[in-house]
């Protein structure tokens, strides 16, 4: 009787315990902007480290292979993902955090749908729609922002963007971006140092810690 009781007093401490030990959720949130004027730049606390890939094959594939958690929040270009299904899955396995990275700011000015086609090809393999977008020079024009808003997709951009060399001073709140693409990349070893230089987290532990930095763009 006395380990029925015991028992039965630990299960009812676990379920009280269990909504007090939860971090908010962030994927329960879609839209953390008022407006889609603001970007997402920066967070408060801590460091977050995002990569945008739209190049690379065994060489991304082992990096991704050797990650330990936390993980970065990985950007991917589509045509990438489509030409790269098995690091794709290695991704999916090793439940990497992913976002969508679309193409140069420039190519959404008269062209929304182009954005539409990205997030159902997105859908698709990932199932489910990104929280984040990124386009490939972050620039944000208007009618992007308007229709992320409407699809209800963040705008993520960085407070500092790392092409290699010389590793960036650490900043409170800091999101960090490197770049894997054809024309600019960064090599996998100052990549490596930068990623020793501090202690990374979570992309939503730095932005809930809180609060979120906005950059406002005009119309």
């Amino acid at each position: 009787m006395k380990k029925i009781i015991i028992l039965t007093i630990l299960i009812c401490g676990i379920v009280l315990l269990v909504p007090f030990t939860n971090k908010p959720a962030l994927l329960s949130v879609f839209k953390l902007t008022e407006e889609p004027e603001h970007i997402i730049v920066r967070g408060s606390s801590g460091s977050a480290l995002t990569v945008n890939i739209s190049f690379g094959d065994v060489d991304v594939e082992n990096w991704i292979a050797n990650l330990k958690a936390p993980y970065p929040l990985l950007f991917l270009d589509m045509d990438w993902v489509d030409r790269f299904p098995e690091t794709v899955e290695l991704i999916k396995e090793k439940n990497i955090p992913v976002a969508l990275l679309g193409h140069p700011g420039e190519a959404y000015h008269q062209n929304t749908e182009l954005l539409i086609g990205q997030l159902e090809r997105f859908e698709k393999v990932f199932g489910a729609q990104p929280l984040w977008f990124r386009t490939a020079d972050e620039d944000f024009p208007y009618p992007l922002r308007t229709a992320l808003w409407e699809a209800e997709v963040n705008a993520l951009g960085s407070s500092a963007i790392y092409t290699g060399g010389e590793v960036p001073p650490v900043i409170e709140g800091e999101i960090l971006s490197v770049p894997l693409h054809r024309d600019v990349r960064v090599s996998f070893g100052d990549l490596k140092n930068l990623m020793d230089s501090r202690e990374f987290h979570p992309l939503e532990d730095v932005l809930f810690a809180m609060s979120v930095k906005l950059k406002k763009i005009p119309k």
